[in-house]
């Protein structure tokens, strides 16, 4: 069997807690009506739906808690004690979302124990995406933390076409009766499989930084480092914005303002995801020889330029042309992407830094990434434009890029800002 060096056993042991993560996401979203028809009443089918995605959002409202949980854990007791909580607080309760019995057994219960497995989830992904990529670079080589950050985040990306993938298979093999009646489980009892070879990898991982001197590390960050928490969570807007906008918002307006079918706008965000993890690994890898902010700079003005002309190629009847001006949108939220994390970690002093980081990116995230399809809707409504919705991402950019101007690098060792 072959043995992995120390920084790619800590990089695969944070990038899975990243895929299964997005794993549950992506099959809770796909089997949203085979969930809302088996943990709802059956009066109102319309109402299930609405529920199931209710429930959802939940996991959206709970990661700004998560990341104050979490990212308090990792700086005080150190990062491997909040990644191993993390991954248990995913995985259990993903397996007992597909083991958990229905409304027609435990009733009203049913909802209930399924809201709490989903507010647990809601708290893993909270400290679990920032507090991987911390760890990640913190153990990286000097000259392959870019690249090494960015193969952890492209962990993300990678969990969510396995569950789309996952969910696809098991469709094509089965009746739609079935399916709405316990196929749609087996997937979710896989995540506990990918739950324990996270745990095993993880537990053989040093931790060698430090925890903090600080009793509550929230104390100093909210008394001495306010800034820049703004900072991480105004550089964080275009990641929240770009990525939800282009690979979340985008299947449905395809589907409706373009009149594409439903699988062929699936098939070209499949297609652009794809693209996306190669364009991260890549541009982590580049910003490891000619620096991050550079990079970063580059894809922010990028987007703001070019991304309402890209989004006016989208509209368009032929698939091939819808295809590669996402792919060019795909590029610059890549670029951003592959090279964010790093930066960050670069940028926080280690004594704050999950706390810091964790709470800053998820309260953009958590909040504005999860409005973005809602706005973009309102925007269409509210202007009678249908291209209305480009300027979320151009203002975005914008937002990011005069934040970027303002955030210097300091050395990854530094325990005082």
């Amino acid at each position: 069997m072959m043995k992995l060096s120390k920084s790619n056993r800590v990089m695969a042991a944070s990038a899975i807690g990243n895929m299964l993560e997005w794993y549950d996401f992506a099959l809770y979203g796909y089997f949203a009506i085979a969930i809302g028809h088996n943990f709802f009443p059956k009066e109102n089918p319309v109402v299930q739906v609405i529920s199931a995605f209710g429930i959802f959002a939940i996991g959206f409202l709970m990661r700004p808690l998560g990341a104050l949980v979490l990212g308090n854990i990792g700086d005080k007791y150190g990062r491997t004690h909040a990644l191993t909580i993390s991954i248990i607080a995913m995985a259990v309760p993903t397996f007992l979302v597909g083991v958990l019995p229905g409304y027609a057994t435990l009733g009203i219960a049913a909802p209930i124990l399924l809201i709490m497995c989903r507010m647990a989830q809601g708290l893993s992904v909270g400290g679990e995406f920032t507090t991987s990529f911390i760890f990640t670079v913190e153990h990286a080589p000097t000259h392959r933390r870019g690249l090494m950050s960015a193969l952890c985040v492209s962990g993300a990306t990678l969990g969510t076409l396995l569950g789309s993938a996952t969910g696809a298979g098991i469709s094509s093999f089965m009746s739609p009766d079935d399916l709405q009646a316990w196929g749609w489980r087996i997937p979710f009892l896989f995540g506990l499989l990918i739950g324990i070879v996270g745990y095993v990898l993880r537990k053989g991982v040093e931790d060698n930084t430090e925890p903090t001197l600080e009793k509550v590390p929230l104390q100093s960050l909210f008394k001495n480092h306010y800034v820049l928490l703004i900072q991480i969570a105004g550089l964080s807007v275009f990641t929240a914005v770009g990525f939800y906008f282009t690979f979340v918002y985008m299947v449905s307006w395809l589907e409706i303002v373009d009149k594409l079918a439903p699988e062929k706008a699936l098939s070209i965000n499949t297609m652009s995801m794809i693209a996306l993890i190669a364009i991260i690994i890549l541009t982590g890898w580049l910003s490891d020889h000619i620096g991050r902010k550079l990079i970063m700079l580059v894809a922010l003005l990028a987007a703001a330029i070019f991304g309402m002309p890209l989004f006016q190629l989208m509209y368009h009847a032929d698939p091939t042309t819808v295809l590669f001006a996402q792919l060019g949108i795909a590029l610059m939220i890549g670029s951003f992407l592959g090279t964010m994390p790093a930066f960050l970690v670069e940028a926080v002093p280690e004594h704050i830094r999950c706390t810091a980081i964790a709470i800053g990116y998820n309260l953009t995230v958590g909040v504005l990434g999860g409005l973005v399809p809602l706005i973009a809707s309102w925007m269409i409504k509210r202007t009678a434009n249908e291209l209305s919705p480009g300027y979320l991402l151009i203002s975005a950019a914008i937002i990011s890029f005069l934040v970027l101007l303002t955030i210097k690098k300091i050395p990854i060792g530094t325990k005082r800002a």
